[in-house]
């Protein structure tokens, strides 16, 4: 056998992490089924099985494509999709739905282009701080991190998507931190950033007034208890009722009696929590925790710079939304409509994250080629 060929064989695919994924995977489809026994929603299981089969086969089929390839291609990805987040917004082109005008419709589907822009940047900011070569940044050299990433931050935040524009700002973090940006320059960007934000939303020109609401109603729901703290609270009310083993499947009383708003998609952990418990909750973090130890275990044996710099973008997205979900449910974070990865409803998610996934793999199965 070849050199590539042992290289690219299928025996240095993480095995250890797909089968968490799956496992994972199979708790999202059995908590939706659930979750939605007694609604109209009931079925949605079945097409969340559908979305994880493509999302395996994609998976599988972006493994095998070299990312230094994918690198290469991908200046020319983000223009085509800072094009399509762009036609988004135009009335004819988007299609608006549940108060914003999000995807693009593609006969009977709908195609969500910023999901899709996640990916792209992950792979664009890796590229961008690789040809750096991994010298000392200059302001020049931030700025333009921050015009990569910011602009397609703001046409998504324009639509209006505050969940997805915020899963963008993590990619940029991370790229800084591992490009080599010092504590001076750190210490000015929070600083002015922390300034800018406050006169921003002091104007309220940066937020739309349901968003601010949204972002501040979390601590203290109590004061809006029927109008922006209802999901709070209902929420909080659901993980508590769960105590330690929790009610049992398809027995919580705040899911099953449409107390607990979207309990398949946003608040997914809630509602398992509620039948599942704190054991349940625990066992689904641990498994969770599993997934990000072992991407960034991946990340330190990569070939290179470039795949150390994706699969870390990576680890940054899926760790903003498991902690954005999380401490939303349980009254900690804002309400900002960031799905929980791998378990919430939905096909623009899962398939996020199973290509995300796959372009780690790729850099997995090839560390060994010098």
């Amino acid at each position: 056998m070849s050199p590539m060929r042992r290289f690219l064989s299928f025996r240095d695919f993480d095995w250890g992490l797909l089968g968490v994924v799956l496992l994972l995977s199979a708790v999202s489809v059995l908590e939706i089924y659930s979750a939605t026994l007694h609604t109209k929603f009931v079925g949605f299981h079945s097409r969340q099985i559908l979305w994880i089969a493509g999302g395996l086969a994609v998976m599988f089929i972006l493994s095998r494509i070299d990312y230094h390839r994918l690198l290469d291609f991908v200046p020319w990805a983000y223009g085509v999709f800072l094009v399509l987040v762009a036609a988004v917004l135009i009335p004819g082109i988007g299609h608006k739905a549940l108060g914003g005008r999000r995807w693009i419709k593609l006969g009977p589907m709908l195609f969500q282009p910023s999901e899709w822009m996640k990916l792209i940047l992950i792979l664009m900011v890796a590229r961008y701080f690789a040809n750096l070569g991994g010298r000392r940044l200059t302001w020049p050299d931030i700025f333009k991190a921050f015009a990569l990433v910011g602009i397609p931050m703001l046409l998504v935040l324009k639509e209006p998507d505050l969940g997805t524009s915020l899963t963008f700002a993590p990619i940029l973090v991370a790229g800084l931190f591992l490009g080599g940006i010092n504590l001076r320059q750190s210490i000015i960007l929070i600083t002015v950033g922390a300034v800018l934000f406050a006169g921003a939303w002091s104007s309220g020109k940066l937020l739309k007034p349901y968003q601010m609401q949204r972002l501040t109603s979390f601590i203290n729901p109590e004061n809006d208890p029927r109008g922006s703290g209802y999901q709070v609270l209902q929420s909080k009310i659901a993980v508590g009722s769960g105590g330690i083993w929790g009610k049992g499947a398809a027995k919580g009383t705040q899911t099953q009696g449409y107390f607990l708003p979207i309990p398949y998609t946003d608040f997914i952990f809630a509602a398992f929590s509620e039948e599942h418990g704190f054991v349940g909750a625990l066992f689904v973090l641990l498994l969770y925790f599993f997934i990000l130890m072992r991407l960034i275990q991946n990340a330190q044996t990569a070939a290179d710079l470039p795949g150390s710099l994706i699969i870390m973008g990576v680890v940054a997205v899926l760790t903003f939304q498991i902690a954005v979900n999380v401490g939303m449910v349980i009254g900690f974070m804002p309400v900002t409509g960031i799905p929980l990865p791998l378990m919430s409803y939905g096909g623009s998610s899962v398939l996020f994250t199973f290509l995300a996934l796959g372009v780690a793999m790729n850099v997995r199965m090839r560390r060994f080629v010098n």
